[in-house]
């Protein structure tokens, strides 16, 4: 005002500022614009929580309309924003389902709830999460503060109605000990008890009915104070209302019948008898003769005073009397005043027994009339009887004449025989001078030795030009032109690289579906464990099981009837990307070094997974020598990379668990579907089994303690020897020594055998020859011994010693389902096994083990033998020189090598490369960089398999999408760069042109047959050669097919394939391989490889058909284990389920009827005292312990196994329930815990609690 400081004018403190911002903000309805100005700090607000930004806009919004000036001051946004945050706190504990916090919440005084009772905060947190979860499930995810304080106010009216009611019981129950029936109906009336049906009219029966109850329960419970509960209270009302209107039905049935007797109408009164006030059985065919009895009854009945009353008597349930007057229809409880009975009527009791009789009667006719039938086939026995007895007397007849009988059969022999050989005679006579003439003729013609030499020399000669063939530099062309022929495809070529094909494939898929078979079996091994010790349910296990069964059906069913997908199996738009996989995976498999690096690239859990999966699929097993070639290359190269990378140590191979060691061991174990294993050890591990007398025990203690029961066993009297021992003091006793150096000497025995037996496989000995070398390249300093430890360590610790102590988990054995190792026999390989171990790590027994010292000599002299085994199995050729394979190898293959892989792993594989491609392949013009960029992106399952692979409207796409993704197509492997190499393939087609024209036209040299022109008859030869090619080629498979362009030139007439020849050796002199210096010899020496080549691909591919077929038939005999494995777990799935069904009762004690198609689920009632005693119930809190009989747990059994709903009840009034998960009680039995709390009041004791479930309900 004074003009000093204007700005102090203008000035707003800044939390008023900050309001306004608020208001602005709620206003605008801008959830995160209001959530950011709540939270600055010049608001001077409690805590906001960003998460319920929504809330505080809603609340707030709805706060501010209520206003009169729409807007709210800072002390109200206060209280509202520390309400707000409090309910936000709750609601998020609720979510949760935590009930500690949800108590904590509600017990905070800044949230501001009314009425809370700190003894109803449990039945708060029940309640409210049930609204929550009804709310979440209308899209209301959120309670108010109102919603909240609504649902407080709800209990509290529920427990004070609880309440209310058990008063209300009291007084029932002291009304009833009065005997004063208008005390107990005024009562039973009251409003707060909420009883139903209560009529007032039958207060009497009502006394007289609960009264009755309450002296039964007091015997029953052997407690004279014991009172009835609210539902056995109930249950007493409805009782009475069920006798009185039984009884009154009865006796108006009784008087119409008796009315119509007099009337003598006998039309209804078979209406009468059906209708429901009699409840008898009653048959319309017997309708007269029912009247007819009736009437007879009735007439014998006299009236002995003329004065009877009006009045029918009815005895209740045996026990209350129920009087009824047939003139005014009254009814009452009591005689009433000057009773005279109507004694000329039937009663409702003779009336029944009338009736009954007369019906028993019919149905017994009836059943004579129905079993006529079983009288016939009665008659029909009896005759059958008479006809056998009939057979068997003809027959035993016939028997005795049996001598006599053989005596003609051998007559009439004799006299057959005779004419035969007269005719014989005079055919013999007629062919010996003719015999005599031939015989002469056949010397004169055949001379043994002559043949044998001309064989001889024929043979020598072909030897000697075959060893020129293969062995000469230059092998001479007349001696190529002899072995020509060995280059055509015959049918059985065809006939066998089909069949290999099949096999490998069929070898492929059984390994791939047996090992996920065993999988789930060892899966299900667990599970059955688990159920065992009560650690999952039975319902998990019976899941599982059926999984298994359906995909072992599933998989039969695929072996049978499934083709794999090929390339010509999608559609045209994905061929071209599923060509480029093809040449993808084809360098991905002969270039091992790509996957060596992909390995170490990944987790070690992912890794193992990629190869059991992709790399193993990728070299189908090594089901040829191509790819068991090609899979130790990758394994070469793996290991030297792992040893270069990540091997800092030598020991370290040792001491950690390397990948490609683990690798190369599961895969020579079974992987392949080969267990070179079980051939060696088989024999001796059958032979150590199988000797009952062997028993070896290298335990002093345990040897002692089976002495000394051993003597109690003989005298039948206690031993004085300790049974507890030490080590020491076990072998103080020479009795121990002498069992003990018997085993040690058996040890050494059984140790010899087996140590005969170790032998390694080819591919085992390589890397062990790998390893040895990259260990000694990268650790030079390292010794021999040092070295042969770690080979050692290899080949028997990680390989062979696992398959000694349990050959029935390596397959070594053959075991059945269910079977299992006698400890003895573990026992006894164990001891080999740790023998053995010693031997091969030259250590010796010392310290804890001294005892079995005397080995050591035999150690030593064993590790000796081991050093040999493992320099020797170091000794090994290359792969190379082992397979006979080399660059040329594939040129003779007819067919191209194929993988059999799914979708899903090709996609895994595209994605891993992607992952990992600047680590695998680091130079930019790298041939994988190339293939990774021409397939792009990494296709989804769908968009793999192309446009209407899957209806875009099935609901269940995404399971359909699924199962594609495992199915398996056939991927047949190309080089893309193979036809970019022109002069190769100039090469290949030339020697074809030249086999063809040196088979019909001879020379001495190529360059003399190209330029004399080929005579008509050699024209003539070598078109039989061109059609009989064309008959073959038309039943060649397609996929073996040779390319279009060498087939036409194949069928070029011979003066037009050696112009053709003629153009290609220039072209291939002018690329530097072939010379027309030394005509064109080159040609001739390439044709002879392949000669060579092709002859070695026809031997290792039968001895391949033989071990596929070997292969396959293991395989056949692991999955038929595995069915009866599955078989066997089936069976004693079912006997669980078959006790759990016998187990099951009901309520009242009786067995499920029969035909039930399924268990009623049936409760169990316990008195909290009765659970007292058995130590479930520890104690209740704020209720006495005399008071536990008054408190009733009924425990319920819910839809899923495993489930249970406990319900509390005070006097027959229901208090609170609870879900209570049994998995949840093992769970807590496994961590320990011993006592838990129930509806927050009741501890129980847990252990007991499962044994009380196991008990009723599952009936362990």
């Amino acid at each position: 005002a004074d003009g000093k400081n204007p700005i102090n004018f203008l000035y707003f403190p800044p939390e008023l500022v900050a309001v306004d911002h608020i208001n602005t903000a709620i206003r605008n309805c801008d959830a995160n614009k209001t959530l950011v100005a709540l939270m600055k700090p010049e608001a001077q607000l409690p805590v906001v929580h960003p998460f319920a930004a929504a809330v505080y806009q809603t609340e707030l919004f709805n706060l501010q309309q209520q206003n009169a000036v729409r807007y709210l001051a800072h002390d109200e946004l206060s209280i509202a924003v520390e309400m707000l945050s409090a309910v936000v706190l709750l609601n998020q504990a609720l979510g949760s389902k935590d009930i500690l916090a949800i108590k904590n919440h509600l017990r905070n005084p800044s949230v501001g709830f009314n009425n809370v009772e700190d003894e109803n905060f449990q039945r708060y947190a029940d309640t409210l999460l049930s609204i929550k979860s009804e709310a979440s499930s209308q899209g209301q995810d959120y309670l108010s503060w109102n919603d909240v304080q609504n649902c407080i106010d709800m209990v509290n009216m529920q427990v004070q109605e609880e309440n209310d009611r058990i008063v209300a019981v009291s007084y029932i129950n002291e009304a009833i000990d009065q005997g004063n029936p208008g005390k107990t109906l005024e009562t039973l009336l009251l409003p707060t008890v909420k009883l139903h049906d209560v009529n007032p009219t039958n207060a009497r029966h009502y006394q007289d009915v609960l009264h009755d109850a309450k002296v039964q329960k007091c015997k029953e419970s052997h407690d004279e104070s014991a009172v009835l509960w609210l539902d056995e209270i109930q249950k007493g009302i409805n009782d009475a209302n069920s006798n009185i209107e039984k009884a009154a039905n009865l006796a108006l049935g009784t008087s119409m019948i008796n009315n119509c007797l007099e009337k003598h109408d006998s039309q209804p009164v078979l209406d009468i008898l059906q209708s429901p006030k009699f409840g008898l059985r009653v048959v319309p065919e017997c309708a007269e003769t029912y009247y007819k009895n009736l009437l007879e009854a009735k007439n014998l009945k006299t009236k002995e005073d003329s004065s009877e009353g009006p009045w029918l008597k009815l005895i209740m349930k045996n026990r209350y009397d129920y009087y009824y007057n047939v003139e005014t229809g009254e009814s009452t409880f009591v005689p009433p005043e000057g009773f005279i009975p109507k004694t000329s009527w039937l009663t409702s009791e003779e009336i029944q027994t009338i009736v009954g009789q007369v019906t028993a009667d019919y149905n017994r006719e009836q059943l004579w009339f129905a079993n006529e039938n079983l009288i016939l086939q009665l008659q029909a026995l009896a005759r059958g009887f008479l006809v056998r007895k009939s057979y068997e007397e003809r027959k035993g007849f016939l028997q005795k004449q049996e001598p006599s009988v053989i005596k003609i059969q051998v007559l009439l022999c004799n006299i057959k025989a005779q004419s035969l050989l007269l005719e014989h005679d005079l055919l013999f006579e007629v062919s010996c001078s003719m015999l005599s003439k031939v015989f002469s003729l056949w010397s004169f013609f055949q001379n043994e030795e002559i043949v044998k030499i001309q064989a001889f020399l024929r043979a020598n000669k072909a030897r000697d030009d075959y060893r020129t063939l293969i062995g000469a530099e230059n092998p001479p062309l007349n001696v190529l032109r002899k072995f020509a022929y060995l280059l055509d495809q015959s049918d059985l070529d065809f006939q066998e690289e089909l069949e290999v094909t099949r096999l490998r494939e069929e070898v492929v898929t059984k390994i791939r579906s047996n090992q996920q078979l065993e999988k789930d079996l060892n899966l299900m091994d667990i599970k059955i464990g688990l159920l065992v010790k009560n650690r999952i349910s039975l319902q998990d296990v019976v899941l599982h099981s059926k999984k298994l069964n359906k995909k072992s059906k599933n998989q039969v069913e695929e072996m049978v009837t499934g083709d794999k997908q090929g390339i010509k199996g999608l559609s045209k738009e994905r061929r071209k990307q599923l060509e480029a996989y093809q040449h993808l995976f084809y360098l991905l498999q002969t270039n091992p070094m790509y996957l060596a690096k992909l390995i170490f690239q990944m987790p070690q859990n992912k890794s193992t997974k990629f190869m059991d999966t992709v790399i193993f699929t990728l070299y189908n097993y090594a089901s040829n020598q191509r790819e068991e070639y090609l899979l130790l290359k990758l394994f070469k190269t793996a290991l030297e990379e792992e040893i270069n990378s990540k091997v800092d140590q030598i020991q370290d191979i040792v001491t950690g668990n390397p990948t490609v060691i683990k690798m190369v061991v599961s895969f020579n174990r079974g992987a392949r579907g080969q267990n070179s294993l079980r051939q060696l050890l088989a024999p001796v591990v059958k032979e150590i089994m199988d000797d009952k007398s062997l028993l070896i025990n290298t335990s002093p203690v345990e040897v002692y303690k089976a002495w000394v029961n051993q003597l109690e066993t003989q005298t039948g009297e206690a031993s004085k020897l300790p049974y507890d021992v030490t080590t020491e003091q076990a072998l103080e006793h020479p009795e121990v020594v002498n069992r003990l150096e018997s085993s040690i000497q058996s040890l050494r025995t059984v140790t010899d055998k087996v140590l005969v037996s170790i032998f390694s496989s080819y591919g085992m000995r390589y890397i062990a020859k790998v390893l040895k070398n990259s260990l000694h390249e990268k650790f030079p300093d390292a010794t021999e011994d040092e070295l042969l430890k770690i080979v050692g360590n290899l080949l028997y610790y990680r390989y062979m010693n696992p398959a000694i102590v349990a050959p029935d988990g390596f397959d070594i054995i053959d075991m059945t389902a269910g079977g299992q190792i006698h400890s003895d026999q573990r026992r006894n390989l164990g001891c080999v096994a740790k023998v053995l171990q010693h031997a091969a790590s030259n250590k010796l027994f010392e310290g804890e083990s001294a005892h079995l010292s005397s080995m050591n000599t035999y150690l030593s002299q064993t590790y000796q033998k081991f050093r040999n085994f493992f320099q020797i199995a170091c000794d090994v050729p290359e792969p190379e020189e082992k397979f006979n394979i080399d660059e040329y190898s594939d040129m003779v293959t007819l067919s191209k090598p194929v993988i059999y892989i799914s979708i899903e792993e090709i996609i895994n594989t595209h994605s891993l490369l992607l992952e990992h491609q600047d680590a695998i392949a680091p130079e930019q013009n790298d041939l994988l960089n190339e293939l990774l960029k021409g397939l792009g992106a990494v296709p989804d399952v769908e968009s793999f398999l192309g446009e209407g692979a899957v209806d875009p409207n099935d609901p269940n796409k995404e399971n359909t999408l699924s199962q594609l993704a495992k199915t398996e197509i056939s991927l047949s492997l190309t080089s893309k760069y193979e036809l970019q190499e022109g002069e190769d393939q100039d090469l290949k087609g030339t020697k074809r042109l030249v086999v063809d024209v040196i088979r019909t036209q001879p020379g001495d040299t190529l360059l003399e047959i190209l330029e004399i022109p080929a005579s008509a008859q050699q024209e003539s030869e070598h078109l039989k050669v061109v059609e009989k090619r064309a008959i073959l080629d038309s039943k060649t498979p397609e996929k073996m097919k040779h390319s279009q362009s060498m087939l036409e030139d194949g069928q070029l007439p011979i003066e037009q394939k050696k112009r053709k020849i003629q153009r290609n050796l220039r072209t291939l002199e002018q690329a530097g391989l072939v010379s027309s210096a030394n005509k064109y010899q080159e040609i001739i020496n390439e044709i002879a490889k392949d000669i060579r080549n092709q002859r070695r691909y026809r031997h290792h591919r039968k001895a391949e058909l033989v071990k596929l077929q070997q292969t396959l038939s293991a395989l056949q005999s692991k999955t038929a284990f595995y069915e009866d494995q599955v078989n066997y777990y089936n069976t004693y799935i079912k006997t669980c389920l078959d006790n759990l069904t016998r187990k099951s009762i009901k309520l009242d004690g009786k067995v499920e009827e029969k035909g039930s198609k399924k268990l009623k689920h049936t409760s169990l009632k316990y008195t909290a005292a009765r659970l007292h005693e058995k130590g479930v119930i520890l104690e209740i809190e704020d209720l006495q312990t005399n008071q536990f009989k008054n408190v009733m747990f009924d425990i319920t059994p819910g839809e899923e196994m495993g489930d249970f709903e406990i319900k509390a009840k005070f006097l027959g009034v229901q208090m609170e329930k609870v879900e209570l998960h049994f998995q949840d009680l093992l769970q807590m039995q496994y961590e320990g815990v011993a006592v838990m709390k129930m509806f927050d009041k009741a501890k129980v004791n847990v252990n007991l609690l499962i044994f009380l479930l196991n008990k009723k309900f599952y009936g362990k």
